[in-house]
Order: C-alpha cells, then sequence, then structure tokens
C-alpha cells in the first residue's frame, strides 16, 4: 500500500495523529456528555485543548454538539456513526500499548544520552 498525500489512510492517520484526538473518542464511548465532564473524565486537558479538540472532531464528522435549550443553557458532545466506528481501531491500540509499553519504554531506556558536549549528530571535526 502506498500513502500518497492524498489517501484516505493518511487522511486516518493524520486525522489520529493529535495526541487528544483517540482519547476525546474514547471518552465520549459511553454516551453525550458535558465538556466539563470530558475535561474531568480525560485528566490533563486543558480547556483550550478540549475545546479545539472537539471542533476538529466536529468538522471530520466524528462527534456532534448538541445544544440543549434550557435554564442554564447546555451543551454536550456525543459520537457520530462515524466516530463510533474508531472505537475499535482505538480499542485494539489501547490493547498493543497495554501489552507493549514497556518494551517500548526499555527500547528508550537502552539507548545512551548524548554526551552534553556532543552535538547529536556525532563529535564535530571529526
Amino acid at each position: 500500500m502506498t500513502f500518497l498525500a492524498d489517501c484516505r489512510a493518511r487522511l486516518a492517520f493524520d486525522l489520529v495523529a493529535n495526541t487528544w484526538t483517540a482519547v476525546v473518542v474514547w471518552a465520549l464511548r459511553d454516551g453525550p456528555t458535558r465538556p466539563v465532564d470530558l475535561r474531568r473524565r480525560i485528566g490533563g486537558i486543558k480547556p483550550k485543548v478540549l475545546n479545539e479538540t472537539l471542533r476538529k472532531l466536529e468538522y471530520n464528522g466524528l462527534v456532534v454538539r448538541q445544544y440543549h435549550r434550557e435554564a442554564p443553557p447546555r451543551v454536550d458532545y456525543a459520537l457520530t456513526e462515524l466516530g463510533r466506528s474508531l472505537l475499535g481501531p482505538i480499542g485494539a491500540f489501547g490493547e498493543w500499548a497495554h501489552d507493549h509499553g514497556d518494551e517500548v519504554l526499555a527500547a528508550q531506556d537502552a539507548v545512551p544520552e548524548p554526551a552534553a558536549t556532543e552535538p547529536v549528530g556525532g563529535r564535530a571535526g571529526v
């Protein structure tokens, strides 16, 4: 398979490349949720980042924003069918991370840190 600039696989990879995209989709798996509750459920996400992620997901057809006319007004977000179709791949990737995360961390720990005086590309002038 070739990953051309305009191919659908690249589109999908670009869509989930953002750290928060999969996390927000996964957090919405149980149904419509208010942004404040999403922030509590996710932890560590700033309101601005959550808002930008939700807008991106809405733009791409993965979530729908639901406005409720009540006092006070309320907004929540829910996955569309397209968004729900991502739950399987996200779940599979999460299982892979659970099963292999320690191996990845061990590989990272095995790489020696470059010396503080040595340029990243090797010794200068050699």
